[in-house]
C-alpha cells in the first residue's frame, strides 16, 4: 500500500498534515531525515508509516516506558505487529518478542536506548531483516540540552552497524545548537531536515510577576473558565507539586500531585488516572509529561520559572494538541531566577555548560519581560519569523505600559554603589529597593543607610516596578545576583 491508502485504511486519516507527506515519502524511499515538529503535529505517523511501506520491521528508540506501552497498545489496536522491550518484560516475555522478531513477525519494535545497544540486542537485529530505525526525542543526545538522557549518546553507533538502513531522529523543541549536536552525535549528516513551524495557534500565552503564585494560579483556573477541564501546574521542587495539589483540591479540584519521589506504581497510577479522567488537574515536576498523549489538555500552568524556553515550550506543547483553544500561564520572580542560577552554580558540569545554561536561563527570563509580542519571541528563540502580533498573548491583547527607565536605572545603580561603598560589602535587591523608596527598615538603619542622599529618591515608584527593573538589568549584565547571598 502506498502512504495515502496506510493513512485511511489503517490510521483512519483523511488526509496528511504539513511536511508528514513529504518526510514519509523521503523515509520509506531509503533517505535519512531529521524531522522538527510541534508537540502534537503528528510526528509518530512520520516514522509508523514508512515502518509499514518498507520490508522488514522497524526499531523505534523511545526513552519512556509509559510511551512505547501506549503507542503499541494503539497499534495492536489497528491491527500492526507491534511490542515492545523493556524492564518490565518478563524473560519469557522477552524470549518471545525476540522470537518474533525474528521470524519477521513484527512490523515495529520499540526498544530503550540502554537496552537497543546491548550485544544482545544488536545481535537480535543483525540476525533480523531492519527496515527503518527511529529515534524520538532525539534532543535528549545533547548535552546542552533541556532533557539530557547519557543513553542517547552511543546511538551514533547505529550508522556504523546499521549503513544501509535509513534512520529518522525526532524531536519537538530544539535550538540551532542542539540541532546541531544532534546531527553530530547521532551521524546524521547527510539526513534531510525538515522543520516544521513551531507555532501553536490555538494556544494563548499568559506570564505573570509572581505574588502570591497559589492565589494568582486560582484565579487563572476560575477567572480563566478552566474549572472542571484538564490541566497540568508545574512546579520546581517535589515539596511543592504536594503543596500545590492539597491547596487546590482544598479548593474542591480534582487534582493529584506527580514527582519522581512516588513509586513507579504510584506515578503509573495517576498518569492512568490523568489518561482516562475528565477535569483532572495533575501537578508535576518536569518529570511528568513526556509521552503523555492526553489530546484535550485545555491549560498548562507553571507557579515556578523553567530553567529553558525549549523545556518551557515542550511543556506548554502539552496543552491543545487537539487543535481546540488552549491557554498557558506562568508566574515567575527574581527568586526563581536566583534558585536557578543556583543550581547551575553548584553542579559538577563544566565552566563551558554552565555558561550555555546561563545564557538559556537568560532568554527565559527575557521571554518574560518582554513587552511585546510572546509568541514573535518564543518563535524568534528557535529561529523562526512570525510576522505581525498574534493577537492571543497577554501583551497583544492586553499591551503592558512602557516608559523610559533610564532615571531608574540611574537611580538603582547609584543606590547599589552608593550602599556598598558605605557598608564594604553588597546588599541584596530588596534591601537597595528599601533604600530607593524611603522604608526605614532595621537593615536601613542598621547600615545607616537612611543618611545617603539615594535614600528615598524612588519612592514614587512601586516596588513591583524596582523588581522589574532589578530583572531587566540581571538580563541587560549590568548587575550580577549572587546566588549564595540573594537574601542579604
Amino acid at each position: 500500500m502506498g502512504s495515502e491508502e496506510i493513512l485511511h485504511r489503517v490510521f483512519g486519516y483523511p488526509a496528511f498534515r504539513g511536511m508528514q507527506h513529504d518526510i514519509i515519502e523521503h523515509v520509506a524511499g531509503g533517505g535519512n531525515a531529521l524531522v522538527l515538529m510541534p508537540t502534537g503535529g503528528g510526528k509518530s505517523l512520520c516514522y509508523q508509516i514508512p515502518a509499514l511501506m518498507r520490508d522488514g520491521v522497524a526499531v523505534v528508540v523511545s526513552p519512556l516506558i509509559a510511551l512505547m506501552q501506549d503507542q503499541v497498545a494503539a497499534l495492536r489496536e489497528l491491527g500492526v505487529p507491534a511490542a515492545y522491550l523493556n524492564s518490565t518484560l518478563t524473560a519469557q516475555e522477552a524470549a518471545t518478542v525476540e522470537s518474533q522478531v525474528r521470524r519477521g513477525e513484527l512490523k515495529l519494535l520499540y526498544v530503550a536506548p540502554e537496552r537497543l545497544l546491548t550485544e544482545r540486542c544488536l545481535a537480535l537485529l543483525h540476525q533480523a531483516r531492519l527496515g527503518l530505525i527511529a529515534i524520538d526525542e532525539a534532543h535528549c543526545v545533547s548535552q546542552w540540552g533541556h532533557d539530557f538522557r547519557p543513553e542517547y549518546i552511543g546511538l551514533g553507533r547505529l550508522a556504523d552497524e546499521f549503513p544501509q538502513v535509513p534512520r529518522i531522529a525526532l524531536t519537538a523543541t530544539a535550538d540551532d545548537l542542539t540541532r546541531q549536536e544532534i546531527v553530530t552525535r547521532l551521524m546524521l549528516e547527510n539526513a534531510r531536515p525538515f522543520v516544521t513551524s513551531f507555532d501553536r495557534p490555538n494556544i494563548r500565552y499568559n506570564i505573570v510577576e509572581k505574588q502570591d503564585p497559589n492565589a494568582q494560579l486560582l484565579r487563572f483556573i476560575r477567572d480563566g473558565g478552566h474549572e472542571g477541564e484538564s490541566g497540568i501546574v508545574y512546579c520546581t521542587a517535589r515539596n511543592r507539586t504536594e503543596e500545590v495539589a492539597a491547596f487546590l483540591q482544598e479548593e474542591g479540584f480534582n487534582a493529584r500531585a506527580y514527582h519522581a519521589g512516588l513509586t513507579s506504581a504510584e506515578r503509573t497510577e495517576v498518569q492512568n488516572a490523568f489518561q482516562r479522567e475528565d477535569g483532572m488537574i495533575v501537578v508535576a515536576t518536569v518529570a511528568f509529561g513526556m509521552g503523555i498523549d492526553k489530546p484535550d489538555v485545555r491549560f498548562v500552568a507553571h507557579v515556578d520559572l523553567p530553567k529553558s524556553i525549549e523545556g518551557y515550550y515542550q511543556e506548554t506543547g502539552r496543552a491543545g494538541r487537539d487543535g481546540l483553544p488552549a491557554e498557558v500561564w506562568m508566574a515567575y520572580g527574581l527568586a526563581d531566577v536566583v534558585q536557578q542560577r543556583r543550581f547551575i552554580e553548584k553542579s559538577d558540569a563544566s565552566e563551558e555548560f554552565k555558561r550555555v545554561q546561563n545564557g538559556k536561563l537568560d532568554a527565559m527570563l527575557a521571554l518574560c519581560e518582554a513587552t511585546d509580542c510572546r509568541r514573535v519571541r518564543l518563535l524568534g528563540y528557535f529561529g523562526e519569523m512570525y510576522r505581525g502580533a498574534c493577537g492571543n498573548c497577554d501583551n497583544c491583547l492586553s499591551p503592558p505600559q512602557t516608559i523610559d527607565g533610564t532615571i531608574m536605572v540611574q537611580k538603582f545603580l547609584s543606590a547599589v554603589y552608593r550602599c556598598s561603598k558605605a557598608s564594604g560589602h553588597a546588599f541584596g535587591a530588596g534591601h537597595i529597593i528599601d533604600v530607593l523608596r524611603g522604608q526605614l527598615t532595621d537593615k536601613v538603619s542598621a547600615n545607616g543607610h537612611q543618611l545617603l542622599p539615594v535614600f528615598g529618591i524612588g519612592a514614587d515608584v512601586s516596588q513591583t516596578r524596582w523588581r522589574s527593573v532589578v530583572r531587566q538589568l540581571s538580563i541587560a549584565g549590568y548587575i550580577h545576583i549572587d546566588a549564595e547571598r540573594f537574601q542579604t
